[in-house]
């Protein structure tokens, strides 16, 4: 009668630890985390994307006429829209290859090969103030949706601070961006007041103030002193060059605000992880009750977050006018704020997620621009991109339910099957 050896004790620990590594595969595969949902959600807003382009383009819906006869000319000539169309949108956002070749071989210049990321954060700077501020306030239990207004009068604070004050170059820039965000933070103490004395919900409030905004600036621009004298038009008088935001590198619109983002991102970030106002702030927005038994002012808590949240968004209207406008417009702000909304839902309220989100849609947006030109596909798709991607951001069961992703406890479930097995 034979007996088998015994399994040797390392043999034994070495196939535990491969067991429990294959078991966190699963737990990490099957676990529908953030960064999934936020990845599925992206990619569910490329796949509807490119059906809509095939609906938009009469030609290659032409050939779906006749599908059932001749297939191919229909799946080719989708497939040839759709791949052309995307590769125009990393094109214009990221990249060209052929224009980076040409740059290392010589027979090109490193502008055109630079300029599509140029573009990216160009349009990415603004976004990254004006969705911090909506990120901030919501981390504290509120709901700003006045980053628009707040950007607005950050526009005209810093844009009449640098056309009506003569200064040296670094300290004229400097002053016209504290302008900017004394503005923005004036505009927000007043919701912020609203809802700490009187209990004035901050949504109604700050949508009010939003339109006030737009009025006062459309009447501001027409007044004398504001208005350019040599036109007839409501613009502005041009932005001293000594207030402007420095290009990076200078034939190229990227300008010096996108490094200022980077760094009001990492200041954000400590504020909320590391500071006594960020504790106050997230325990006011978990449990306003408690936080007042413990002895934190919610009121004054308020106040101070609205306050830093329109101080972000007016930073990012001044980020906007002293670096790509140049002069005031009645749509100088364009839509950075309301874009800032879907920047924060899309950064999850986080700091660098924001940051990140908003490197996303001043991609699309300037990738959109070349795919408009190049394939004829309407700029609004880009529009229809991103609310696509921010409504499955906000419906995570929705993404779950499409890929069939288990949840946490699923999960864990699963990965203990995989060690039993």
């Amino acid at each position: 009668m034979t007996t088998e050896a015994p399994e040797q004790p390392e043999k034994k620990e070495e196939q535990q630890k491969e067991e429990s590594f294959f078991g966190l595969f699963l737990h990490n595969l099957w676990s529908a985390n953030t960064v999934v949902v936020t990845f599925l959600s992206i990619l569910l807003a490329l796949i509807i994307g490119a059906v809509l382009i095939v609906i938009s383009d009469s030609e290659v819906l032409a050939t779906f006429s006749y599908f059932t006869a001749r297939p191919s000319d229909a799946l080719t000539a989708s497939w040839d829209l759709i791949s052309h169309a995307y590769a125009d949108l990393f094109k214009g956002a990221i990249f060209d290859p052929a224009a980076v070749q040409a740059w290392f071989s010589g027979s090109g210049d490193w502008k055109t090969a630079l300029n599509p990321l140029s573009e990216t954060l160009t349009y990415a700077a603004p976004l990254v103030f004006t969705g911090l501020a909506v990120a901030v306030a919501f981390r504290g239990g509120l709901f700003n949706i006045g980053a628009q207004g707040q950007a607005v009068i950050g526009c005209v604070t810093a844009g009449v601070a640098g056309f009506a004050i003569g200064l040296p170059p670094v300290l004229h820039l400097i002053v016209a961006l504290v302008a900017g965000v004394v503005g923005g933070a004036l505009w927000g103490f007043v919701p912020g007041l609203l809802k700490a004395r009187t209990g004035a919900h901050e949504v109604i409030t700050t949508i009010m103030l939003n339109y006030t905004a737009t009025l006062f600036l459309g009447w501001l621009i027409l007044q004398n002193g504001v208005q350019d004298p040599d036109r007839t038009d409501a613009v502005s008088k041009t932005i001293d060059t000594t207030a402007g935001l420095p290009a990076l590198p200078a034939p190229l619109r990227v300008h010096l605000g996108i490094v200022l983002a980077v760094l009001v991102t990492a200041g954000v970030a400590w504020m909320i992880n590391r500071s006594s106002f960020g504790f106050e702030l997230r325990a006011v927005g978990v449990n306003p009750p408690a936080a007042k038994t413990a002895g934190m002012s919610v009121a004054r808590t308020y106040i101070m977050l609205m306050v830093v949240a329109g101080g972000l968004a007016g930073l990012g209207g001044a980020v906007q006018v002293l670096g790509t406008a140049e002069r005031l417009t009645g749509q100088v702000a364009g839509n950075i704020g309301f874009d800032g909304l879907l920047v924060a839902l899309l950064g999850r309220n986080k700091p660098w997620g924001v940051l990140f989100a908003a490197m996303l849609y001043g991609g699309l947006r300037a990738g959109g621009n070349l795919m408009q030109v190049d394939v004829g596909v309407s700029l609004e798709l880009v529009t229809v991109l991103q609310a696509l991607i921010v409504i499955f951001i906000a419906a995570p069961a929705l993404v779950k339910a499409i890929f069939q992703l288990r949840n946490a406890r699923t999960a864990r479930l699963g990965a203990s099957m995989a060690k039993g097995w």
